[in-house]
């Protein structure tokens, strides 16, 4: 199908060239150059005729190129508007993974402190290690809350 409206986006420009060719022909040449004036028998008026065909043409041709410089500049905002997203889609996996790595840290960080206030409670039960070991489990009672 593209094949045939790039074949007949062709057309209009050929025949604007074709017109024009005879335009010229027809004003500028008489009977006594090309015998084949003869059979017209007012070239002026044909020239006339041919003059406006070529101005339809023009016209047509006209639309032609602005409908082809529109379907471009459609293509160019939808390829702009697919980078965006694939840029957008990007970004945000990248703070999905950055998001993830710091609750990983975060939760190696909580674990790391509860192991080490059970072993110091265990290694010396005293007040001072039992509030500790209290606070950490505090810690992470809110920590799965917060999941």
């Amino acid at each position: 199908m593209s094949r045939w409206i790039n074949l007949l986006s062709l057309l209009p420009n050929t025949l604007l060239t074709i017109l024009v060719i005879s335009i010229a022909f027809l004003r500028f040449y008489d009977q006594t150059d090309f015998t084949l004036l003869g059979y017209l028998a007012h070239p002026r008026t044909w020239s006339n005729r041919l003059t406006v065909a070529a101005l339809l043409v023009a016209v047509v041709n006209l639309s032609v190129e602005w409908n082809r410089r529109n379907r471009e500049t459609d293509r160019l905002v939808q390829a702009e508007a697919q980078r965006i997203a694939e840029e957008q889609r990007r970004i945000i996996e990248e703070q999905r993974r950055i998001a993830e790595a710091e609750r990983a840290t975060r939760r190696a960080r909580i674990e790391a402190e509860r192991d080490l206030a059970l072993l110091n409670f265990l290694v010396d039960p005293s007040p001072h290690n039992r509030e500790v070991l209290m606070q950490v489990i505090t810690l992470l009672a809110q920590y799965r809350q917060s999941l």
